[in-house]
């Protein structure tokens, strides 16, 4: 009969090699495998130490995947002021959970029933210290709380620009992407936004679809659009680099690659985007209703008759006042629906290919 650590072995072989196609070990998982062969004689403490061990450098990698997207990896002040909040918070919320982490532990030491120390004292009911303690500190935390929470939501006003002259940028949301419009430079964008370093930006933000929620973490907060309604964020960046924007209100299939490319560019380089991005297609009334259907990327190059890739569509305007077009077809003007153009107010026209399947 086999002992107990060479069938723990077979095991774990078997899962590395065969379900993850691992090749090599790393230090971890190679300590874990050496702790099982002597698992007859390891107490079932270190084995759990063992599994600690071996389960640690996946959740450590992936988590720090997931912090470069994130206001933890800041890239303009608005971030950097959102990570700042966070560690105000969390080192005021101490003052309350730090004493209960350190002195549970120890009272339940101190007053243990083998081997009690302390006056017993049976009779006791009332410390007026300890109640002010008790009341006190949490009603002062919270105050504190509150007060660094106004000051933060008063300077993060998404509507606040952030210095003079910001870049203009118009942002329709559409089922599945993200229209991106530079009034002041003629090009318009799908699925990337541009910015340069140093200089202010705003968004003007509406949809043509469903109500949406915008988000670029690593940049600046959340913010919801509606149709027939336009919303402001403004932000900058202070360092160049990508970062991922995404839709955070579910808007059907293909919610989940409705995402978008952010690229904080130098000023030299900025100006050689927009030039590259001038050289595309005519943003019209044509090529909008294309784009305003159901579909995702890869999807929309396909009916402007581009190569079927998940690469941004570069595009220059066809006219300036686009935006304040798909806006005011919601409204009524003189009596007459202003909305038989540019798309329609109804729900955007389905395709079989529309979530990328």
């Amino acid at each position: 009969m086999r002992p107990v650590s060479a069938n723990l072995i077979a095991i774990f072989d078997r899962l590395l090699y065969r379900m993850f196609g691992l090749r090599a070990l790393t230090p971890a998982l190679r300590f874990f495998r050496e702790g099982l062969m002597g698992v007859s004689s390891m107490s079932w403490i270190k084995m759990g130490a063992c599994c600690l061990l071996a389960c640690l450098p996946a959740p450590i990698a992936m988590a720090s995947e997931t912090l470069q997207q994130s206001f933890l990896q800041p890239m303009g002040p608005v971030a950097e002021e959102q990570f700042a909040h966070l560690l105000r918070v969390v080192g005021i919320s101490m003052v309350v959970i730090l004493p209960v982490i350190i002195g549970v532990p120890l009272i339940l030491w101190r007053y243990r029933y083998s081997k009690p120390r302390g006056e017993y004292t049976p009779e006791w009911e009332f410390s007026k210290n300890f109640e002010y303690a008790l009341w006190g500190v949490p009603v002062l935390v919270v105050a504190v709380l509150a007060s660094w929470l106004w000051y933060s939501t008063e300077k993060l006003d998404p509507y606040k620009p952030l210095g003079p002259e910001p870049l203009q940028v118009q942002v329709i949301g559409l089922d599945w992407k993200w229209l991106f419009i530079y009034p002041q430079e003629g090009i318009a964008t799908v699925d990337e936004l541009a910015v340069p370093v140093g200089r202010p930006v705003e968004l003007t933000l509406t949809t043509d679809t469903v109500m949406q929620s915008l988000l670029i973490a690593p940049l600046t907060g959340q913010i919801y659009a509606m149709p027939g309604m336009t919303t402001k964020l403004n932000f900058s960046a202070t360092r160049a680099g990508e970062a991922e924007g995404e839709n955070t209100q579910f808007n059907g299939d293909g919610f989940g690659r409705q995402k978008f490319t952010v690229r904080a560019l130098a000023p030299a380089d900025y100006a050689a985007w927009v030039a590259r991005a001038n050289s595309g297609l005519t943003l019209d009334e044509s090529t909008y209703g294309a784009l305003r259907r159901q579909t995702v990327l890869i999807d929309a190059r396909g009916d402007l008759g581009l190569d079927k890739r998940a690469e941004p569509i570069f595009m220059s305007l066809g006219q300036k006042d686009i935006f304040q077009k798909i806006v005011m077809k919601y409204h009524r003007s003189g009596g007459e629906a202003t909305g038989a153009r540019w798309g329609g107010t109804g729900l955007p026209q389905s395709t079989k290919t529309g979530a990328g399947e």
